[in-house]
């Protein structure tokens, strides 16, 4: 698997566009953290935002959860900040809760859990940020 393919810009806007709700992993209070600001970026262009952290703390205004499987309605993408080692294990769970897409954020690698993503049928995109690509491939941008 090439990193070229690990998102290509007719999924990256598919994905910015076509979704509103994103369970954001790792999302927690700590406004030094990464997610705490690409979840503020992704409520400011109209994303409803779910923060999803063993502390299952309010972020944003949003309810937290501790998992995934405890969130009651469904979520179009879960955007993954945790270590390379420990996604895999949270895009197997995208696909169990039935999101329509994961994002691997910059620094977060697994090209087995890519494959079994997109092999169930979600879209996926890897070691890039939402922050990112919002300003160069979002709906404005169209």
């Amino acid at each position: 698997m090439s990193e070229q393919s690990w998102g290509d810009d007719a999924t990256i806007r598919k994905v910015l566009a076509d979704t509103e709700t994103w369970a954001v992993v790792g999302l927690s209070n700590n406004s030094a953290r990464a997610a705490y600001g690409v979840a503020q970026l992704l409520q400011r262009q109209g994303k409803r935002i779910v923060p999803v952290h063993p502390a299952a703390e309010t972020v944003h205004g949003e309810q937290g959860y501790a998992s995934l499987a405890d969130i009651p309605f469904p979520v179009d993408v879960v955007d993954v900040f945790v270590r390379s080692d420990l996604a895999g294990d949270v895009a197997d769970q995208a696909v169990q809760v039935g999101a329509q897409a994961v994002w691997f954020q910059l620094g977060v690698v697994d090209a087995y859990a890519f494959d079994r993503v997109r092999e169930a049928g979600l879209d996926m995109v890897m070691d890039r940020c939402p922050a990112i690509e919002w300003p160069r491939l979002g709906p404005a941008g169209r």
